[in-house]
């Protein structure tokens, strides 16, 4: 495949083709953030507008008809006049979290055959465990997210590893894989004249770029020396513009969410886990600004007749106050044998508690569910102790989801850690790193219970079921055969002289053998 260079000309930025998948990210941003003024804007129910992402003809066929056949409670128009009262439940963050704790709570094991030191310096410097959370809540929130090797010898001896969100990349693919892909970020936006830096990706280099433009469209190129924020690379980049990684592949890799992506059939960009639930998504913030609507008209209010009201003067209207204990000079009709504290009457409607949490617990348990994971997750389960079998059973669809983005991370994170290495190897030759494939094996997502292992490893060595040697690997699945048997050896010597609680009754007769020929036993 030719390289592409920087793009050049005044084109359309960002590009066409990135179009329908910014839309994407737009809206699956919104609810990811949480934040009010911009779910308004995606569905049209900001101040002044008429028209959100879903109205804009310009949009797509799926956003019209998905305006046409459903309420969204994030496209009604504020009510004149009146504060903003739409509350926000912030579930859409809290899964992409649960996603990246499930994924990283602990970091996967990263081995390789030459300079595992090195490769342990570089994860512990740059990083890594940090970064790969941070990869995967946005992977979870955005249906996929990059991650790029990058350096910069003035502030760490060892390659960097970046998270990169996917709204600011146009990527390029070839059998579904990688080929290429191009960053950019506004550096400058000096009313409306655009500064923006391009970063395209290759195998083997990167290309830099400045260009000076409009908010829709790239504009010119001009040097890098021209900002502040690019000059440094001015004195790196070679006459393409371009820098070499010392990596034949590229030093970026795309981690897919979950695929396939339902609403761009084809595409081997992932979707977001909230994909398909944001009607309930919308209709729970619709429940849960209800709930708030009720609190807040259920505040204590006084009905009084008008003379009671004090008087503030001409134009500025009357007041009554709550606080005053004695009232003095009231005219009351001869006829109206009703006392002044019985013409003040007290109203307070009821809050329908009950029926508002029994509806929030519905909706958040079905986003949940759509969203791939099991409501114990989120601790719906109560908070009883629980072994790591009842665990599993619990949150099996929660499990499910992990093994399938564990299959999708894996790949990826081989080829980021081999980025890394042959970075290193060639920005600091000295610190001798070697450009290989590592291995990835992640953690157990349930620890066994100890005491239910522990009443396991009785049975099996009562019913003198398996070896000592077995029984140690059971007990610490985690260490490789120099480490078990080194513990075997170490029961052994300790068995000498004494019962051991894990013996079977023809070891405990073992016991009795000559020293030497109880070393010379060998357990499978």
């Amino acid at each position: 495949m030719t390289p592409v260079p920087l793009p050049t000309g005044n084109v359309a930025w960002p590009p066409e083709d990135t179009r329908r998948p910014r839309e994407l990210y737009e809206t699956w941003g919104a609810w990811y953030t949480g934040d009010p003024d911009e779910l308004a804007a995606v569905y049209g129910g900001g101040i002044g507008a008429g028209r959100g992402f879903y109205e804009d003809p310009h949009r797509g066929v799926i956003g019209r008809a998905i305006t046409r056949v459903a309420r969204w409670f994030w496209g009604q128009a504020p009510t004149p006049g009146q504060a903003p009262t739409r509350l926000h439940v912030p579930l859409a963050s809290d899964i992409a979290e649960a996603s990246a704790q499930l994924l990283f709570e602990e970091l996967p094991a990263i081995t390789v055959d030459q300079a595992q030191d090195r490769l342990d310096a570089i994860v512990d410097e740059a990083g890594l465990h940090a970064t790969l959370l941070e990869g995967a809540e946005i992977c979870a929130a955005y249906g996929g997210v990059y991650l790029r090797v990058s350096w910069d010898t003035e502030v760490a001896g060892v390659p960097l590893v970046d998270a990169i969100t996917p709204d600011t990349a146009a990527p390029e693919w070839r059998r579904g894989m990688l080929s290429a892909v191009t960053f950019w970020r506004v550096v400058a936006d000096d009313h409306g004249r655009i500064w923006r830096h391009l970063e395209r990706h290759e195998p083997g280099r990167v290309l830099h770029g400045l260009y000076e433009g409009a908010r829709d469209r790239l504009g010119r190129p001009v040097p890098l020396a021209d900002h502040p924020d690019t000059a440094g690379l001015a004195k790196q980049v070679d006459a393409d513009g371009a820098i070499p990684t010392g990596h034949e592949r590229l030093a970026v890799v795309y981690v897919p969410n979950i695929r396939p992506n339902r609403s761009l059939r084809g595409s081997p960009l992932g979707r977001a886990d909230i994909a398909g639930v944001e009607p309930l998504m919308d209709q729970l913030d619709e429940v849960w600004s209800s709930w708030g609507r009720e609190h807040r008209l259920a505040v204590a209010r006084a009905i009084v007749p008008r003379y009671l009201l004090q008087d503030l003067g001409a134009g500025a209207g009357a007041r009554f106050d709550e606080l005053r204990e004695f009232f003095t000079g009231v005219d009351i009709p001869p006829t109206t044998d009703a006392t002044t504290s019985q013409l003040v009457q007290m109203m307070q409607p009821d809050i329908r508690v009950e029926e508002h949490a029994r509806t929030c617990e519905a909706l958040a348990t079905q986003v949940i569910r759509g969203a791939g994971y099991s409501a114990s997750t989120f601790g719906e389960d109560g908070g009883q102790a629980v072994t790591a079998t009842e665990v599993r059973a619990r949150q099996r669809r929660t499990y499910q989801t992990r093994a399938r983005k564990i299959g999708y991370w894996r790949p990826q994170l081989v080829s980021l850690v081999e980025a890394l290495l042959a970075v290193d190897a060639s920005v600091f030759p000295g610190a001798g790193a070697v450009a290989e494939r590592p291995v990835v094996e992640w953690p157990d997502d349930v620890a066994p219970d100890p005491e239910a292992l522990s009443r396991t490893l009785v049975s099996i060595a009562t019913a003198e079921a398996a070896s000592v040697r077995t029984r140690v690997r059971m007990l610490h699945p985690d260490w490789d055969e120099a480490a078990v048997a080194e513990e075997v050896e170490r029961i052994r010597a300790d068995r000498v002289g004494e019962a051991d609680p894990w013996a079977s009754g023809a070891e405990l007769a073992g016991n009795l053998l000559d020293d030497r020929d109880q070393g010379d036993r060998v357990e499978d």
